[in-house]
């Protein structure tokens, strides 16, 4: 949106991403294990759907347990909010269309997009202890796609504001607050 719409958009803050473009051009065997489940949720013929539908818990507990290193512990009532919404067929459905979109006509457009820049300020955070904060040098990669980038990586995983909520609402609302 911040490409396609510019105007709609002043300021932006992602989390624990890198763009999707930068990794499924550098996707090698460390990407296919470490983010297997980009591959996994992107797969057609109903596969993910039918396979996560039947143990949606399992699926959301162990990702999010393999993911948990250096933050607060989770809360129960969040993961247990997690696995409510992800036994919903609907919401299995979306994830995977998501990822689907991701790796197919999304990809598309980013390649077209590629000599384009965000211009709005751009927040990045990241776990250090993650895939992202372990595998790329994060605010390079993002100055690569957009003008104005600051961030910094935050001492847990994946899961930043259920590993670390008080530094990402600061960061958040520090980045957000009006000037």
């Amino acid at each position: 949106m911040a490409l396609d719409s510019p105007e709609a958009v002043e300021r932006l803050a992602v989390l624990d991403i890198v763009p999707t473009r930068h990794a499924f051009e550098r996707a090698d065997k460390t990407f296919g294990l470490g983010y297997f489940h980009w591959f996994f949720l992107a797969a057609g013929n109903g596969i993910p759907e039918r396979l996560l539908g039947a143990e949606p818990e399992f699926w959301i507990r162990s990702r999010m347990n393999s993911r948990h290193h250096g933050g607060a512990p989770f809360d129960p009532a969040a993961v247990d909010e997690y696995v409510r919404c992800f036994s919903d067929p609907a919401a299995i459905a979306a994830s995977c269309s998501d990822y689907r979109a991701a790796a197919g006509l999304d990809l598309v457009h980013d390649n077209a997009d590629a000599d384009r820049r965000i211009e709005c300020p751009l927040l990045v955070l990241w776990g250090e202890h993650g895939f992202v904060g372990r595998t790329y040098d994060v605010l390079d990669v993002w100055r690569g796609y957009a003008a104005d980038v600051t961030g910094e990586a935050l001492p847990s995983d994946h899961y930043l504001p259920e590993e670390q909520p008080d530094l990402v609402a600061g960061a958040v609302r520090d980045f957000f607050r009006p000037t």
